[in-house]
């Protein structure tokens, strides 16, 4: 049996404001029905005395003091930077 019909996505596919052919709504839900059969078979595990994560590698954020440095003209601070300098100016890639 599905788990989503067609009219739920067609639902859903109005409410997000999204046009679909027929062909697209019966993927979405042959689509989706898999999905949620998935769930079905994650539901089955025990998880009982697991502890909730959302880090798997146990790396953590390293957090350092900031380190304020002086500078009494702009060259010395030029002379600092690992960047390019061109014009007496830092050089950065574009953004846009």
């Amino acid at each position: 049996m599905s788990k989503i019909s067609k009219q739920q996505v067609e639902k859903v596919a109005k409410l997000a404001r999204v046009k679909l052919s027929e062909e697209e709504v019966e993927k979405f839900s042959n689509q989706l029905d898999k999905v949620f059969g998935y769930m079905d078979i994650l539901n089955e595990v025990d998880t009982e005395n697991v502890e909730p994560t959302a880090q798997v590698t146990g790396l953590k954020n390293v957090m350092r003091e900031d380190e304020i440095e002086n500078f009494d003209n702009k060259e010395d601070l030029l002379k600092k930077t690992p960047l390019e300098v061109e014009d007496g100016q830092i050089k950065v890639m574009k953004v846009l």
